[in-house]
């Protein structure tokens, strides 16, 4: 009956079998039953059975083997399950069941990091000599850390194997010790030097972002393989160097290496990265020519690549072919792609529809929101997922909605985040310090911003540009300018974004000397550096010049140069100037109604109510919409948003009440209202009207009703400020004891004791 059994058993291929071989041992019942056990959980490791039908057959012994538990740690250490490895030599040890020393390496490298205790059992036997023990223990030092131990457990090597010095060379490249890498890889005797060694070496220096020495080694190799092909292309890939990845991959294959499933991952990543739906198409005819396999992996790439490539359709066809094989990549995947082309409503569907989510779910759907300009969204999903979700955010989490809170100005919500990466002991990386800095910046907590940037054990051109942009929003200029400094000092060189950030802000602060120098100071100044500059004269009053710099430009101007032009022609009411750069803007951006209600305004002011009305002919009969001005205060975990003449709050008979006593008492200390911001030819007392319940107004009135006495207002505004509601802040500002912060599209204001930190300069 054994030698039956034993026929049945050396000819399984599939679980059906092993299921059938099972089936017959229960039937037979032979005496040596570990002996089959054993044999029968060897296959399931073999056919990569499911753990459950492998747990049954173990438990189905009463009283297993030194055989059974070897060859079931042996099926656990194959499916990852590191756990269950150690619980499982837990009970053997209590049953009295003596492992051999070959156990010790599946147990070691499912220890990990915690592998020092099972180090002193293991010498406490004596197994520290072999050399399966000895390798894993180096292993998982080099991996786990302290890498000094691995070498230390290296250099009492008598006899060195070629995993010995593998182990050891991948392991000083992971904890990023090139040195020592380089120096041991030099060491090892060239004869035992084998592909996995040089493929060590080419892994590590892309690691290192040291993409040309990686392609040295991987050209020296004596022999390659597909493995090797594939550490090049990733090392190409994750270092931004999609073209270069794909010229490899022709490469490969014109030397007739067949590519893996990780070839086609890498390969069909470096397209997505690209962007190119040209590129993708030639490589999805690639593999239709070559009738390659499509396994979930590569289908999910493929996903991701046309999602990325605006083929959205193709994208969702996949999406719904892999059925059953979807997993979280792929869910994830769909979701970004929704993202990307701004359909929030099937993201969200999407998301709500998951089976399971995990933390790259929701910081899809919250970046999404924060992308696509829907910060409430993102807020409140943030709280859904810190309320009802077993996912912890991560730094990505955190990154997405410290974006959220500063474009919305939502300073409380901002503050709670930072308070819960303290309270949690988060440790952030340069991304989420740039993150807060952005945030406090946009939120008009300007001492905030400038603590973080100075606690920040490392910055990068990132942090320096986020707190410059922030200064220059309030009319910083001096500091910016040292900031510069500074950041030179630093060893950082400054990028198109500093230089933009630090002429904006001479700008604002009206310093014209010093914005001149640093924009001399840039070898190439690109477009929007001279719309900054443009911007900088005219402001200064100084228009002529500001008219000529442009002309004057080596590049075609864009639509920034001529705004800069406009607003400068408003400030100093200079109605020719301003209608020659209305002209080219009405050209370059045909359905931005901010130019046209700037130009409107001008004429306004000069009282020509006929080019007013021309202006508006010109709107309608493009079919350009006035954007809606909203102002909003952030007050007990909400945002309250207003717009002209808003009667919807529930507040809103005590906010006009607050407005009608402040108008007396504005009244009373000289304020008149500038009717030229009704931008309409009708009786004084109805434009008076108009620009007395402006969306600002009202907002400054709410938080006045729900404020505590003394606390400092923050506004935003999605529109520029106007004339009128700038003059009454002010004197809200001293009449009320409150310094008011406005941030509208343009700049903070702030407002104190009847003064505007912008000095009337916007």
């Amino acid at each position: 009956m054994s030698q039956y059994l034993a026929s049945i058993a050396s000819k399984i291929s599939t679980q059906s079998h092993l299921k059938q071989l099972h089936a017959r041992i229960i039937l037979c019942s032979p005496h040596d039953s570990s002996f089959w056990v054993s044999l029968l959980i060897s296959q399931c490791t073999h056919l990569n059975a499911p753990p459950s039908y492998a747990h049954r057959i173990f438990d189905s012994v009463p009283r297993p083997s030194i055989f059974v538990y070897t060859n079931m740690l042996k099926f656990c250490f194959r499916w990852g399950a590191h756990r269950d490895v150690l619980s499982l030599f837990q009970k053997m040890r209590e049953s009295d069941v003596r492992p051999d020393v070959f156990v010790y390496p599946i147990l070691i490298k499912s220890a990990g990091k915690s592998t020092s205790e099972l180090h002193a059992h293991v010498m406490k036997l004596g197994h520290v000599n072999d050399r399966f023990v000895r390798n894993a223990m180096m292993d998982v030092y080099a991996k786990f850390g302290p890498v000094q131990v691995a070498r230390e457990i290296f250099d009492e090597m008598s006899v060195r194997a070629v995993a010995d010095w593998n182990s050891m060379i991948s392991g000083y490249w992971k904890w990023g010790c090139q040195v020592e890498a380089c120096e041991l890889f030099r060491l090892m005797p060239e004869s035992q030097r084998n592909v996995v060694t040089w493929t060590a070496m080419v892994t590590g220096y892309s690691r290192m972002k040291d993409s040309e020495s990686a392609r040295r080694y991987f050209d020296d190799m004596p022999e390659k393989t597909v493995v090797s092909w594939n550490a090049m292309l990733s090392g190409y890939a994750q270092n931004g160097l999609e073209e270069k990845a794909l010229r490899l991959f022709d490469e490969m294959l014109s030397v007739g290496f067949q590519p893996d499933e990780t070839t086609w991952v890498t390969v069909i990543s470096s397209c997505s990265s690209r962007g190119d739906p040209f590129f993708a198409e030639a490589l999805v005819g690639t593999i239709n020519e070559r009738k390659i396999h499509l396994n979930p992996f590569v289908q999910t790439a493929l996903l991701d690549m046309y999602a990325k490539c605006g083929k959205l359709d193709a994208a969702k066809r996949i999406f719904d072919e892999l059925g059953v094989d979807r997993n979280s990549v792929t869910w994830n995947a769909m979701i970004s792609a929704y993202m990307r082309m701004g359909d929030l409503i099937s993201a969200r569907e999407l998301f709500n529809s998951m089976p399971a989510k995990n933390v790259v779910s929701w910081n899809s759907m919250i970046a999404g929101y924060a992308q696509n300009g829907q910060s409430p969204l993102a807020i409140e999903l943030f709280k859904e997922m810190v309320e009802t979700s077993d996912c912890k955010p991560d730094e990505v989490t955190l990154v997405s909605i410290l974006s959220a809170c500063g474009h919305l100005g939502a300073l409380e919500f901002g503050i709670w985040i930072a308070n819960l990466v303290s309270d949690a002991k988060i440790q952030l990386t340069i991304s989420g310090h740039n993150a807060l800095i952005f945030m406090y910046s946009k939120c008009g907590s300007m001492e905030d911003a400038k603590r973080i940037f100075q606690e920040m054990p490392v910055r990068d051109v990132v942090s320096y540009n986020t707190l410059i942009t922030g200064l220059a929003a309030h009319g910083c200029g001096e500091e910016t300018i040292g900031l510069l400094l500074e950041m030179e000092e630093e060893g950082i060189h400054p990028d198109t974004l500093t230089y933009i950030g630090i002429l904006t802000a001479c700008s604002h602060a009206g310093l014209l000397e010093e914005g001149r120098r640093v924009f001399l100071s840039i070898d190439s100044p690109s477009v929007d550096h001279y719309a900054c500059m443009v911007d900088l004269l005219g402001r200064v009053g100084k228009l002529d010049e500001a008219v000529n710099l442009a002309a004057s430009m080596p590049m075609e101007p864009h639509a920034g140069v001529y705004g800069s032009l406009l607003n400068s022609s408003r400030m100093h009411r200079s109605v020719e100037i301003g209608a020659l750069a209305a002209e080219k803007l009405f050209e370059l951006e045909p359905h931005n109604s901010g130019n046209y209600i700037l130009m409107s305004n001008i004429y306004a002011t000069a009282g020509r109510w006929e080019d007013v009305e021309r202006v508006r002919h010109v709107m309608r009969k493009k079919g350009v919409a006035k954007a809606t001005g909203w102002s909003w205060v952030e007050y007990g975990g909400k945002v309250h948003k207003f717009i002209a003449g808003d009667r919807s709050h529930e507040c809103s008979e005590a906010i006009y009440s607050v407005l009608v006593e402040l108008r007396r008492k504005m009244r009373r200390a000289g304020y008149v209202a500038d009717k030229s911001c009704a931008l309409t030819d009708v009786e004084d007392e109805e434009k008076e009207e108009m620009v007395g319940t402006h969306s600002e107004k009202l907002a400054i009135c709410f938080a006045l009703v729900v404020s505590q006495r003394g606390s400092v207002i923050r506004v935003v505004k999605n529109l520029r400020v106007c004339s009128d509601c700038h003059s009454a802040i002010k004197m809200i500002s001293k009449l009320e004891g409150r310094e008011i912060i406005v941030r509208d599209n343009n700049r903070f204001h702030c407002f104190k004791d009847g003064i505007c930190s912008c000095n009337d300069y916007w």
